[in-house]
């Protein structure tokens, strides 16, 4: 009878488990999340050791090694001017990775501050930098980029800041609207009644109490950014030669696809993965982190 009635209760009131198990649990309870995991740390090691990873020097020219298929030496294939395939693959990880992190880095930052403004103060200062994100969201984002990175010219450095600034509007929009949930809140209310600084409210109580779905939508946006990038350079305003970019192999690779076709495919392939895996990352990372879940499993 004590067992019955034990087990109505655990049904009932299930017990609580702490915020950390509970996030493990959620976060790696699908084998996709997991798997991108597993891409994103093998990304991030091709990337710290790419000088002992890669077989070749990946901007030796090699004349005599021309448009080579795959084989025991070259393991891709080498492409037009006999560089190591395999070996720019490598290389390109850490322009890719370069390229998403500081990209969503430096739009996160501009984005959350426009919309933490904008969301707390309202009035005339919601109105100017909403309007501002709404005209830049009526050009998509790879286009916008595009844009600004003609203007600024390729290199490594414009690209990062093409894409940065292209990626500001949907943080603003976000951060905006968590900040006007989020301020209404009674202890944001109370910090007001006890006569706390803006600057106390804002950057002790609304930002970290808004940062979880921003969290996410950085994983997410890390895809989004190597995919850009990559773009970019197949459109030729990226990573400027010889340096290694995946966009830009797939562009050297694509006019000898009836020939030679792992010349694209392998670095296409390989953005397939990169984005695959920040985009599954990040819907694990949503689930993880509802609130709706909170004290159970």
């Amino acid at each position: 009878m004590q067992e019955q009635t034990k087990t109505v209760e655990s049904v009932i009131n299930p017990p609580l488990i702490s915020e950390f198990e509970r996030f493990r649990r959620v976060f790696l309870s699908r084998k996709v999340v997991v798997f991108g995991l597993i891409i994103i740390l093998i990304l991030i090691l091709t990337a710290i050791f790419a000088p002992l990873l890669a077989p070749y020097d990946p901007y030796r020219v090699n004349l005599n090694a021309q448009l080579l298929q795959p084989s025991r030496e070259y393991l891709l294939g080498t492409d037009d001017v006999g560089r190591d395939v395999l070996s720019r693959i490598i290389y390109g990880t850490r322009t890719s990775l370069l390229v998403g992190i500081v990209s969503v880095g430096i739009a996160a930052s501009i984005g959350m501050m426009l919309g933490l403004l904008a969301g707390y103060f309202g009035g005339i200062t919601y109105i100017v930098i909403m309007r501002l994100m709404d005209a830049m969201m009526s050009l998509p984002m790879i286009l916008l980029a595009l844009v600004i990175a003609s203007i600024l010219g390729g290199g490594l450095k414009n690209v990062m800041i093409a894409l940065g600034i292209g990626l500001i509007p949907g943080y603003a929009r976000l951060m905006c609207g968590q900040t006007l949930s989020v301020k209404e809140n009674e202890y944001v209310i109370a910090g007001r009644a006890i006569g706390a600084s803006n600057q106390r409210i804002m950057f002790r109580h609304i930002l970290p109490n808004s940062f979880p779905p921003l969290m996410v939508m950085m994983t997410t946006m890390l895809g989004m950014a190597i995919l850009a990038e990559a773009g970019l350079s197949f459109l030729g305003v990226g990573i400027e030669p010889p340096g290694a970019a995946w966009g830009s192999m797939v562009n050297e690779g694509y006019k000898y696809l009836r020939t030679n076709p792992v010349l694209s495919f392998a670095p296409g392939i390989s953005i397939m993965l990169v984005v695959f895996a920040f985009s599954m990352v990040g819907d694990g990372l949503r689930d993880a982190l509802d609130p709706r879940l909170k004290g159970t499993l």
